[in-house]
């Protein structure tokens, strides 16, 4: 081979060494550091005063009891979540509805969501490494989430009140 051919291969090691370090410091950074948690703004736009909306037109859907979902256990213990017609995901990740500092927690463990008909709610664990219990079944598909009944993720439990 020639030198310029050696030269090149040489550098080209070194240059993949020093990725695969980088690499490596930022697992160990992230596995010291935990996982970023970001401030999120809670409250909502008020709605303009002076100007009326419509009702809407169509056929309505059927009205969903106001529920909330109340830590009860864990690090964010009194910390409540009004549900609404759209889910709530919780686990690490900052992408959810309920960040969890618990590392028994998954980043994206488990998902609320309005059950079918509008009367309810179901609970489901994503493929969670810990898994998710609810009372004390471990959860495997989604299932009917019944208030008062308490939902265990890692440390923290929940629980669904009217």
């Amino acid at each position: 081979m020639s030198e310029l051919t050696l030269t090149v291969l040489r550098l080209g090691l070194l240059a993949l060494l020093w990725l695969f370090v980088l690499a490596v410091v930022g697992v160990l950074r992230t596995d010291l550091l935990g996982t970023r948690v970001t401030a999120r703004r809670t409250e909502r736009t008020p709605r303009r005063r002076g100007r009326e909306e419509a009702p809407p037109q169509g056929p309505q859907a059927p009205r969903r009891e106001r529920a909330t979902l109340v830590v009860v256990e864990g690090s964010l213990r009194g910390t409540t979540i009004a549900l609404g017609q759209a889910p709530v995901l919780i686990g690490r990740g900052a992408d959810c509805t309920l960040v969890l500092d618990d590392e028994y927690a998954s980043t994206r463990h488990v998902r609320i969501s309005p059950a079918e008909g509008g009367t309810g709610w179901l609970v489901e664990d994503l493929q969670s490494t810990n898994g998710s219990y609810l009372g004390r079944d471990r959860l495997s598909a989604p299932v009917p989430f019944e208030p008062g009944t308490p939902l265990r993720i890692g440390r923290t439990v929940l629980e669904l009140r009217r």
